[in-house]
């Protein structure tokens, strides 16, 4: 009788039409892709080009997700000081949902590098 492991090991790790992504952990949700996708035609926005160094999405990045996910009410960052921001105005609103949802998520704020975590420059942003 086999064993569990070399059940798995003689397994193939992606279905048939469909290959292993380099640098995900195998058996892990989008750990496989169909064989004729390219990842570099992906939208902007799940790839360096389309986020913004400081946190966030840039234009480009904005424009691709709603591209992909048509409907979509997606808007710039409110990146206006918060004093200067009218109290029930809606930007003001934005701000604070944002604010409340992104502070709450858990993750780490620094990379072990030390550098800042996209959760990190997004609620940098925002100014939250």
């Amino acid at each position: 009788m086999k064993t569990y492991k070399d059940f798995i090991l003689e397994k193939e790790r992606c279905w048939s039409g469909f290959k292993p992504v380099p640098g995900k952990k195998p058996y892990t949700p989008g750990s496989c892709v169909e064989e004729d996708v390219d990842l570099s035609e992906s939208p902007a926005w799940t790839r360096k080009e389309g986020q913004n160094p400081e946190g966030g999405l840039n234009r480009k990045g904005i424009a691709s997700y709603r591209a992909a996910n048509p409907g979509s009410k997606l808007s710039m960052a409110v990146t206006t000081e918060p004093s200067k921001l009218k109290p029930g105005s809606k930007s003001y609103k934005r701000r604070k949902s944002f604010c409340a949802r992104m502070g709450g998520v858990d993750g780490p704020m620094k990379k072990p590098n030390g550098e800042p975590t996209r959760k990190a420059l997004a609620l940098r942003k925002w100014n939250c």
